[in-house]
């Protein structure tokens, strides 16, 4: 009994001896109960340090409002800027600086630029450590001839100037056709069908009589024989309005004998395109039998978007590609530009001629025409493309001041042709700009620009913020 007394008594011991030494290290640190009994004086925008709350809450993305101390340290106590305000600019880096205070488009203050602190001010500074690991290249600006060459699509077509109708002028009946199958290939002067005519039979008889007239009339008066040689004449003058050939009616004045059936001739060389004509069928006049192409010569009807038939010129020469013979190169000449456009393709017809001595341009053959286009002027001052950074609103390339220092410049850029834009404001022949990496030291720029921004504003939002702030705009849902 007496042991189990004395080994209750030294627990006890234990534990009165642990609990004095706790409460004695509490004593000896009187600041972890100020610390954890502090409370903030507001609640700040973690963004914008000029909106406020009371009480903790959170911004429209989401994050904590942070909290802000009686003693807590604001950016004021480094040493402030001094010396003479030059101008302000744009607290995100933006090409845009004003003489005056003023605010951008986020509500955010302009910050001041101070003497001797824009020799730096704009500027990227890169190590060349970090220029090799970027690949960084770089271009002279320099003046060049600005051309280009684009490819338009289209197919080749008949040339409209050359096709022709075969249709006669009297009523009749095909009796034997010669030419009865189209896309067939006719001489000029070749019979393409024989024809038996009333109409025509009679005109030649009348011819005949006339002529017969005026031969026994030799004896009879200067008037009589005046009378009949004009009758001759205008039954001749009829055949030949009727499309009968010279030599049929040579033959005819030859022979004193009416032609029963009569042959009617190709006009042209060249292809049947059409051929109503079918052998035993009676034809009115003005109606079709046949419709012939002369394919000596074709067009080629290429698209051309609306923004490169500026430089389209009526005369120029072009190369014309065509899908069947890949590796044949035609050559050609632009003849005509079309008055309208598309609008459903954005696109303006303009028509190439080929020479077809061989015949392989065949109506319906697809191809794509090239055509070089020219800026107008001997040379322009002109930039590889690879060095713009383009925004959609503005144009940025990065010029290269001195080793390792770059300046975001931005520029007012013209047409572009065979990889190169023509520069019309901003640069001059003879500065150096990056054409590769430009991107990433872009982005480099804009966060330092970006963090400068934040850093500034918060400080001088922290300078005139008071001890216990008024009611500001107050965000929290």
């Amino acid at each position: 009994m007496t042991r189990y007394v004395q080994l209750l008594l030294i627990l006890l011991l234990g534990v009165g001896l642990g609990f004095w030494v706790a409460r004695l290290d509490v004593t000896t640190r009187p600041d972890a109960g100020a610390i954890s009994e502090k409370k903030p004086l507001y609640f700040r925008h973690p963004m914008n340090p000029q909106v406020t709350s009371t009480t903790p809450t959170k911004d429209e993305m989401g994050m904590d409002y942070v909290a802000v101390y009686a003693e807590q340290p604001t950016a004021t106590e480094s040493s402030p800027k001094s010396g003479k305000v030059l101008y302000y600019r744009h607290p995100m880096g933006a090409a845009d600086t004003s003489p005056v205070p003023k605010k951008d488009e986020m509500g955010m203050d302009y910050l001041p630029v101070y003497e001797g602190e824009q020799s730096t001010l704009g500027l990227v500074q890169i190590s060349p450590e970090k220029i090799q690991k970027l690949g960084v290249t770089t271009a002279t600006v320099t003046k060049r001839t600005l051309a280009r060459s684009i490819r338009a699509l289209g197919g080749i077509q008949v040339d409209e100037r050359r096709v022709h109708a075969v249709t006669p002028r009297f009523e009749g009946w095909i009796q034997r056709l010669y030419v009865n199958a189209m896309g067939q290939t006719v001489k000029r002067g070749q019979p393409l069908l024989e024809i038996y005519s009333p109409e025509l039979l009679t005109a030649q008889q009348e011819y005949l009589i006339a002529r017969q007239g005026q031969q026994s009339l030799q004896q009879a008066s200067a008037q009589a024989q005046d009378t009949a040689a004009r009758l001759a004449e205008n039954a001749l003058q009829r055949l030949h309005y009727w499309g009968i050939a010279p030599a049929q009616l040579r033959r005819l004045q030859t022979t004193g004998k009416p032609l029963d059936a009569l042959p009617l001739l190709s006009p042209v060389n060249g292809a049947v395109l059409e051929k109503p004509a079918i052998e035993g069928m009676r034809f009115m006049p003005g109606e079709l039998l046949f419709r012939i192409a002369d394919l000596s010569t074709v067009w080629l009807l290429a698209e051309v978007f609306e923004q490169d038939i500026g430089g389209i010129k009526p005369g120029q020469t072009v190369q014309v590609h065509i899908n069947a013979y890949p590796e044949r190169l035609f050559s050609g000449k632009v003849g005509f530009i079309y008055p309208t456009l598309a609008t459903e393709t954005r696109t303006v017809k303009v028509r190439v001629e080929l020479a077809n001595t061989e015949g392989l341009l065949k109506p319906g053959l697809y191809g794509s025409v090239t055509l070089a286009i020219q800026a107008e002027g001997d040379t322009r001052l002109a930039i590889p493309d690879s060095a713009v950074i383009d925004s959609g609103v503005r144009q940025v390339v990065l010029l290269q001041k001195d080793e390792g220092h770059f300046e975001p410049r931005a520029v007012k850029l013209g047409q572009k042709a065979d990889g190169y834009y023509e520069v019309l404001e901003g640069l001059v022949a003879g500065d150096v700009l990056v054409t590769r990496a430009n991107f990433l030291i872009d982005a480099e720029s804009n966060l330092k620009s970006a963090l400068d921004g934040f850093d500034n504003h918060n400080a001088a939002a922290a300078q005139a913020t008071p001890e216990v702030p008024p009611q500001h705009q107050h965000e929290g849902r």
